[in-house]
């Protein structure tokens, strides 16, 4: 997955990362890396030519009119190819300028900047000061560094003036006296110090209606582009090398260490992936929240490219840390940008500020308009369904028509494709109308709808779409937690049916269901994943044993079930004999299309902002930066989880993102609960109940079972390094 998530993206960052295979090859690196100076590399003019540096600008000053979403679908490719010269500086220049509301600099300035005729470069740090000649500013002083300022023609500065405020101005390179910084970390591409004593800039080339934010957020946003491009090198160039590095007599990436690391990278990634294609739309669309956004890829997106370009070198190992390896070179980029851009807790104080002024970003997803006719029907059909006033006649009418799960086929569910169950969760919402509760049942119903005979569909589906029966999942075991393939229930064979024993635990909400579904060994011969099968199991049978467990919260809802040779007729039996962990898999490759935002039943933004309501104005810098780093957090999860939802309309199985955000969440509710409870004083050594130092220290310590129950954060990191990055998989036992 990329930055871009249509097909046009898709085809435009094919189409860069060709012409960057072609002409910033690793040689073409290394010579800018080794040059005495810097110098337009000899791929300019044709990277110019392919109308890339203009691609953002409007076609009446020879632009390609498209947007910043594109730009950075093009960054991302080149700065996954670590590309030397004026690209970054160039269009982050013409950017600003477009931004301004003088006309005459844009018909002047942006022709040369998007055709390559002319090089750009902006200026992020402060040092000039000005004074008011008539229309015209006087500066004066030094502004370093400044990315790409030796190659730039036009120059674009901010200059403190007298009387307070800051002005923009864009001045001809000539103008000034620009010297290159022979340090320079990114030794690909350079940093330059600019000097200005006694310049006359003119009213025209004085770039009204740009701010400092508002330069700040578009740099986050380009530069966070490209970092997105040097975190996907590093991640790729990592894990490929974990499948074939070996060590101890087998590859590095089979060791877990290894493997989360990798995975972690792969989680960083993605998040600057969604923060920055979010703060780009935001741009494009002229949002009045796209300060907040552009904020929140301040926060995510530089620091992802640090973040993986140091674990990239770890991986690696002695051969990372070489000169003659290409790892430094991401490094070395990776901390310029983020040293370019600003400290993270910057753009972590102003998300904060937002956010608990109540200006938050909303992350919806926007339906075209041919979705329209549908909508209304589902509207008009959801009105007749807001009439009922009787709750229980209410889920009754919702689980008999198909609304309780509507992805489900007829007469379960409405068979309901991606667009429309979209648009009925939307409209639902909208009506105030609440579907049914299914709470454990959702896990099973998709599993009885693929493998359940017609009887057990009429006799167990319908009352659980209406809400009218509870169901808890008899899976784990004290010895097969995630590992579930290796559960011992057994099941023997007896006339009529089976007889099942042994032991569940961490069974939620088994005091009080009416049935459970239970997997147990039937052919304790067969592999491991064979020879079990799926059975439903009536709660009152008897020798069902059902013993809540006391949790250090000190309430009880899991519970220890134990089985002592209760009775299943062959009636309960799902599926095939001996085919249960099929059965089992099914709800995993389900097609619905969830919207759902946060980590779950946790505590999350909302929750986090509700905590400090009315005591904003008294928080410290530090407080404000953790605040606004968890908000920026919870909402590239929420991206996450809005960039599934668009693959699937799109018909696209849905990428990294998916798993990313389910580990991603659980434990974003950990660290707003710990964030919350700490935060407290003393008052956290208490909980009293139905006090807020009680309600935050539960959900602290509720926090904990987050990260364990439905796989554990180890086993979801094995997943995400075994199945998306390829990285092989843990031995078996014993060998």
């Amino acid at each position: 997955m990329a930055i871009g998530l249509t097909e046009e993206h898709e085809a435009l960052a094919e189409s860069v990362r060709g012409f960057a295979e072609r002409n910033i090859t690793a040689a073409v690196v290394r010579a800018a890396l080794d040059a005495g100076e810097e110098v337009r590399p000899e791929f300019w003019s044709a990277l110019a030519e392919q109308g890339l540096l203009g691609l953002h600008l409007d076609e009446e000053h020879g632009g390609q009119g498209y947007g910043l979403l594109e730009l950075a679908v093009v960054l991302e490719e080149l700065g996954r190819a670590a590309a030397p010269g004026p690209f970054l500086p160039t269009v982050l220049a013409g950017a600003a300028v477009n931004a301004s509301s003088n006309a005459k600099a844009r018909a002047e300035l942006l022709p040369g900047l998007g055709d390559g005729s002319r090089t750009g470069a902006l200026a992020l740090a402060g040092g000039l000061t000005g004074r008011r000649d008539g229309d015209a500013l006087v500066v004066t002083g030094t502004a370093e560094p400044v990315l790409g300022a030796a190659l730039a023609d036009v120059l674009v500065l901010p200059v403190a003036v007298e009387g307070g405020g800051t002005e923009w101005v864009a001045v001809d390179a000539a103008e000034a006296t620009v010297t290159p910084v022979e340090a320079s970390l990114d030794r690909v591409r350079r940093v330059a110090k600019v000097e200005l004593a006694g310049a006359q800039v003119a009213a025209d080339r004085v770039l009204d209606g740009l701010t400092d934010a508002g330069v700040r957020g578009l740099a986050a946003t380009l530069l966070g582009a490209e970092a997105a491009g040097t975190a996907g090198w590093c991640v790729t160039t990592a894990s490929e090398y974990a499948k074939v590095r070996e060590q101890f007599g087998r590859p590095i990436g089979q060791f877990q260490g290894v493997k989360h690391k990798a995975a972690r990278m792969l989680i960083a990634l993605e998040q600057a992936r969604a923060a920055v294609w979010d703060a780009a739309r935001a741009l494009d669309d002229g949002a009045e929240d796209a300060a907040f956004a552009t904020a929140v890829a301040g926060v995510i997106a530089l620091d992802a490219g640090v973040k993986t370009a140091r674990d990239a070198i770890q991986i690696l190992g002695g051969i990372g840390f070489t000169w003659e390896h290409d790892a430094h070179l991401y490094l070395r980029r990776a901390l310029t940008l983020r040293a370019l851009a600003g400290p993270a807790k910057g753009y972590a104080a102003e998300v904060a500020g937002t956010a608990l002024a109540g200006g938050r970003r909303e992350v919806v997803l926007e339906l075209d308009e041919d979705a329209q006719p549908v909508r209304e029907r589902i509207r008009a059909e959801i009105a007749e369904l807001a009439k009922i006033s009787d709750k229980g006649e209410l889920h009754r009418t919702m689980g008999d028509a198909g609304w309780t799960v509507p992805h489900l086929p007829e007469p379960w569910g409405r068979g309901a494709g991606p667009i429309e169950q979209v648009l009925i969760q939307q409209e639902l919402k909208a009506a105030k109308v609440k579907a049914p509760n299914l709470v454990i049942g959702a896990w099973l119903v998709p599993s009885l709808v693929a493998y359940g005979s017609d009887e057990q569909k009429e006799r167990f589906l319908r009352p659980t779409l209406r809400g009218e029966m509870i169901w808890c999942q008899l899976f784990s075991e004290p010895g097969a937690g995630s590992d579930l393939a290796s559960l011992s229930m057994r099941a023997e064979r007896v006339e009529g049916g089976w007889r099942l024993t042994g032991q569940k635990i961490w069974t939620s909400v088994a005091q009080h269901a009416q049935w459970g579904f239970c997997l147990a060994r039937t052919n304790p011969d067969a592999a491991k994943h064979d020879g079990i099968t799926y059975f439903l199991v009536d709660m009152k049978a008897p020798g069902v044993d059902v013993r809540p467990l006391r949790e250090l919260t000190g309430e009880a809802l899991f519970n220890e079930v134990f089985l002592d040779e209760v009775f299943v007729p062959d009636d309960q039996v799902v599926g095939e004999v001996d085919k249960g962990w099929q059965v089992a898999r099914n709800t995993l490759s389900n097609e619905r299309v969830s919207l759902s935002t946060g980590g779950g039943m946790g505590m999350g933004v909302p929750e986090l902002l509700k905590f400090y309501e009315g005591e904003e104005a008294g928080l410290d810098p530090v407080a404000l930066a953790e605040v606004g780093g968890l908000v920026a957090q919870g909402q590239s999860i929420d991206l996450l989880g809005l960039r599934t939802t668009l693959k699937q309309l799109n018909g696209v199985e849905p990428g990294a993102e998916a798993s990313v955000r389910k580990l991603l969440g659980v434990q974003f509710n950990q660290d707003v609960a710990d964030h919350c409870w700490a935060a407290q004083g003393a008052a956290a050594a208490t909980e009293a109940p139905m006090t807020r130092a009680g309600i935050v220290a539960r959900a602290m310590l509720f926090s904990r079972a987050m990260t364990i129950y439905g796989g554990t954060t180890e086993v979801q990191l094995n997943i995400i390094g075994e199945r998306l990055l390829g990285l092989p998989r843990d031995p078996e036992p014993g060998k």
